[in-house]
């Protein structure tokens, strides 16, 4: 199946930032590897590095850049554990599985730290981040959420209740907010920009420019591009949202969904403090939440919304920045230098799906939101599985991976009207 991409990275801020990175060429011949894997985001990466260090021959084939997906052009949040939380997991799934689950809950932030200090990768890690609480509602859903992630050994959460909140973000948005001192934000741009330039320091091959065009199943696979090939012993998927057409097999389980950015003018130091005091980023607790941070050369950087399907609306700026305005409206002056969007894939209950097709094609996919620390967590993961370390890979492939109801046709406007719901149920505080 043919599928267009843009030629190069969306017009960001995080494109206009990026570090030098070299131009890689397209594959155009056959080459062959212990592992091929398909995708340069932070899940084919992370993956690609982990194996790497595990002395596997890596090659990784990319559609367009490193980093051109959801892993170049998202909030750049460091947010612990997963799109679902670990009491909804142990109600549907049980204790043993919530437990397996919750140890690995952190692992993704550390692994993503130990990156940066190891190949002294440059991009703005900061530390801190808030989760706003819009009503009292969500406050007291934000002290149950502390007192089950203490539960699971993690105490770096710091409960701020009415005015409180305004120490952290100065918005009368808000009633309380929920500090994670462990949690943070980064360039996300610059690190997997880090991370390949790590792959090929230990002899991974990167070809961009690449998009798959088919796997061919046995033992070795072949990958095939539209001038080249790749044998390997095993192959990685991790395409996410812009994997279509390669692999029917795990494509019907998951939906595109599209988000927003936008990005102020230089705010001044001093104008940019007095929103975000500490500098921490924010998200709110709305089922459609919205998100935001400064960046290092004191900029708010602000998205928010879903579109279901991964379409993208006409004028990114005028959908994004009254959500801007509700929460500073002192900003009303200032102008808005960058906007794009990006497409990550969401799954009917909000889990990663791995797995494995054909006893040698590994996949993991679909972060549902929380992919910046999870894809690195799946990275370390599928070198264990591939290591002969089976169990904790398997403790994500075991959950339930279940199309969405509607099928490809009614996904859409159906999940369009599971939002509204929730929408509506967050503008009432019930």
């Amino acid at each position: 199946m043919s599928v267009s991409f843009e030629p190069d990275h969306a017009a960001s801020w995080y494109a206009a930032t990026a570090n030098p990175a070299p131009e890689r060429s397209a594959l155009e011949d056959e080459v062959s590897c212990d592992v091929c894997v398909v995708g340069a985001g932070f899940t084919g990466i992370s993956a690609a590095l982990h194996l790497a260090e595990c002395g596997f021959s890596v090659v990784v084939l990319e559609a367009v850049k490193v980093g051109y997906g959801a892993s170049g052009r998202n909030g750049g949040q460091i947010v612990n554990s997963y799109s679902r939380d670990l009491d909804v997991i142990e109600e549907k799934y049980g204790a043993e599985t919530a437990r397996a689950l919750g140890d690995m809950a952190f692992e993704g932030n550390r692994i993503i730290r130990e990156r940066v200090a190891k190949y002294a990768i440059d991009c703005d890690l900061r530390n801190g981040n808030l989760f706003a609480a819009c009503n009292q509602k969500q406050l007291e859903g934000l002290r149950e959420h502390q007192a089950l992630w203490e539960r699971y050994g993690y105490r770096e959460l710091e409960l701020l209740e009415g005015e409180a909140v305004t120490r952290e973000v100065n918005s009368r948005r808000y009633t309380g907010g929920l500090v994670d001192h462990g949690g943070g934000h980064l360039h996300p741009l610059n690190l997997v920009l880090g991370q390949a330039a790590a792959v090929e320091s230990l002899g991974g091959r990167i070809f961009e420019y690449s998009p798959v065009t088919g796997v061919t199943h046995g033992e070795p696979a072949v990958v095939h591009t539209a001038k080249g090939r790749v044998r390997a012993e095993r192959v990685v998927m991790a395409g996410n949202a812009y994997l279509k057409g390669v692999l029917p097999e795990i494509e019907g389980k998951s939906m595109p969904c599209g988000t927003q950015i936008i990005t102020t003018e230089p705010l001044g130091e001093e104008r940019a403090r007095a929103l975000i005091p500490n500098g921490l980023a924010v998200e709110d607790c709305n089922y459609l939440l919205d998100y935001y941070r400064l960046t290092r050369d004191n900029r708010l950087l602000y998205g928010g919304g879903v579109n279901y399907g991964g379409s993208d609306p006409t004028d990114i700026t005028a959908v994004i920045r009254p959500k801007m305005l509700t929460t500073f409206p002192e900003l009303d002056d200032v102008k808005v230098d960058y906007a794009w969007s990006g497409t990550f894939l969401m799954t009917l209950n909000r889990l990663p799906q791995f797995g494995v097709v054909n006893g040698n094609v590994y996949y993991a996919q679909g972060y549902s939101g929380h992919g910046v620390t999870c894809t690195h967590l799946a990275g370390r993961l599928i070198a264990e599985v591939m290591t002969g370390r089976e169990e904790r890979f398997d403790a994500f492939a075991g959950l339930p991976q279940l199309p969405f109801p509607g099928g490809r046709l009614l996904r859409v406007p159906l999940s369009a009207i599971g939002a509204w719901y929730y929408q509506t149920r967050d503008k009432l505080g019930v």
